[in-house]
């Protein structure tokens, strides 16, 4: 799966402030996330985002997953 930085990606279950976007902020082994609604920082496993990956954003255009 091609996630680059810079990407906004839609996962499946919301953050606890409501958003489902996160801007890939590092990618890896592990990808560094910043969610868009409150700004918080998390670090996942490749494996947990790209299971749970629904859509993807990058510089305007939509790519859709599932």
């Amino acid at each position: 799966m091609d996630i680059r930085v810079g990407d906004i990606v839609k996962l499946k279950k919301s953050h606890p402030c409501g958003s489902q976007e996160w801007e890939v902020l590092r990618t890896g082994m592990d990808f560094r996330l910043k969610c868009q609604g409150c700004g918080h920082l998390v670090l996942v496993t490749r494996k947990l985002v790209e299971k749970n990956i629904r859509g993807l954003r990058r510089e305007g255009e939509e790519i859709p997953f599932r």
